[in-house]
């Protein structure tokens, strides 16, 4: 495992342990999940809902994959153990990477503008310096929107325990400049 994926999955733990007690539990999902659907008002009632399920589904594989005990607790160790696994996480990536990159697609037309993709990132606590250089990554087209497409397939990488210098890097490091 490369240690640019573990930083990865450490800050996306840190961010997803919601009131900060060190482990997740289903509470943190339901609360990331009312934060980012509040972020996008403009965003369908099926989108918003498809987000919540998303969450739910991250959330369930998570537990169901982990939670040995049966207290609905999940440790960074835990969590480390199943999210770098893509045969027993793939799907619940996939689902969430498919609904956080188009919740934002206002128009529906497969692209996310800057103030929704910051407001979307924001919601999820990632440092706002890094939300940019990342939208920025994404290459923003002259109307300063990205592909639903190329958001989902960074979101995807993110969590891939071999990739090592991903655009997704962009929100763990200090971005330059």
């Amino acid at each position: 495992m490369q240690t640019a994926a573990l930083n990865r999955v450490r800050l996306v733990f840190t961010l997803f342990d919601a009131d900060g007690n060190g482990v997740l539990e289903a509470d943190d999902f339901a609360l990331m999940a009312d934060r980012v659907e509040r972020a996008v008002p403009g965003a369908s009632a099926a989108a918003k809902e498809e987000m919540t399920a998303a969450f739910r589904g991250y959330w369930e594989t998570l537990v169901g994959e982990l939670d040995a005990n049966g207290d609905g607790k999940v440790d960074f160790e835990e969590y480390t153990a199943c999210v770098l696994a893509p045969e027993r996480f793939d799907g619940a990536v996939t689902e969430f990477a498919r609904t956080l990159s188009t919740i934002g697609d206002l128009r529906g037309d497969g692209r996310v503008g800057r103030p929704e993709f910051v407001a979307l990132m924001l919601a999820i606590g990632f440092a706002p310096a890094n939300i940019h250089a990342l939208f920025d990554a994404l290459g923003p087209d002259g109307a300063d929107r990205v592909t639903s497409a190329s958001w989902d397939a960074a979101i995807r990488e993110y969590y891939r325990p071999d990739a090592d210098g991903t655009v997704g890097d962009l929100l763990v490091d200090a971005p330059a400049g």
